[in-house]
Parts: structure tokens; C-alpha cells; sequence
């Protein structure tokens, strides 16, 4: 029996619900929701850092439901942020997490490159945009 009736749909549910679960367990989480918040600040940290093009090809190769959460407030006239740094990168997605004190935001970012690479093939070009100490953080 099909969930949505739409087998396009049905199908990044799965897919989606993979990434979530992979995280998680690279994560050790057992909250679907905080690994879902993971994800989302991760995948905005990234996008807005990326050249415009970058962006869509990234965008091209995650899941459909992903795909929304990943371009959701997107605004490409004013990127890419100039905050290459790690640090700048690290602080953004604490920030994310201010009220989670035990998250550490270097293994939430490790892990969903972690996720990301296994998923997207490596011609998507990310972590070339990137110095040295940002790309020091992808498997």
C-alpha cells in the first residue's frame, strides 16, 4: 500500500526517512527530529556558501523532500557568504543549537558530509569551493 498514493512521492519519503536514519546513527541520536534540525542547518550552512551553480547541482542530486528543506529561504542574490572560515561555518551551526548544549557542532557537520557523501555523487563539486580547513571536515 502506497502513503501518498504518488509513487514520486512515496519514494523520497523512503529516501529521506534513509538520510534521517543514517544520521542519526552516526549522530548516536534517537531523535528523528533533532537529526531532521542536523540536517537542515547543515544543508543551509553549505548552500550558502556555495557559488549559485554549485547550489543546483547539489540541489539536483538530493532527494525531493530534502530538496524543498535545502532551498527553503533561499536567497542567491546575496551569495555566496564570504564566511569560508570553519570556524564561521562551526558557529553557524551552534548557533542552531544554542539551547543543546551536548551538541557539538564539528560532528554534526562531519556527520552530515558523512551522509552526504555516501548519497551524492562526488562530481557535485562541493567541497572544491571550500579552503583547506573547511574540506578538512568531509570524509
Amino acid at each position: 500500500m502506497s502513503a501518498t498514493g504518488l509513487k514520486a512521492f512515496d519514494s523520497t519519503l523512503q529516501l529521506t526517512n534513509t538520510w534521517l536514519h543514517e544520521l542519526m546513527e552516526e549522530l548516536g541520536w534517537s531523535h528523528r527530529e533533532r537529526a531532521y534540525h542536523a540536517l537542515r542547518v547543515v544543508l543551509h550552512a553549505l548552500r550558502d556558501r556555495l557559488p549559485v551553480d554549485e547550489v543546483a547541482a547539489l540541489g539536483a542530486q538530493v532527494p525531493l523532500l530534502v530538496r524543498g528543506v535545502y532551498y527553503e529561504g533561499w536567497h542567491p542574490a546575496d551569495k555566496p557568504l564570504k564566511g569560508h572560515r570553519r570556524d564561521d561555518l562551526l558557529a553557524e551551526i551552534g548557533a542552531a543549537f544554542r539551547d543543546d548544549r551536548d551538541v557539538d557542532p564539528e560532528t554534526v557537520a562531519r556527520a552530515v558530509f558523512r551522509v552526504l557523501e555516501r548519497h551524492v555523487s562526488p562530481g557535485a563539486g562541493v567541497k572544491q569551493h571550500f579552503p583547506e580547513e573547511l574540506r578538512a571536515l568531509w570524509p
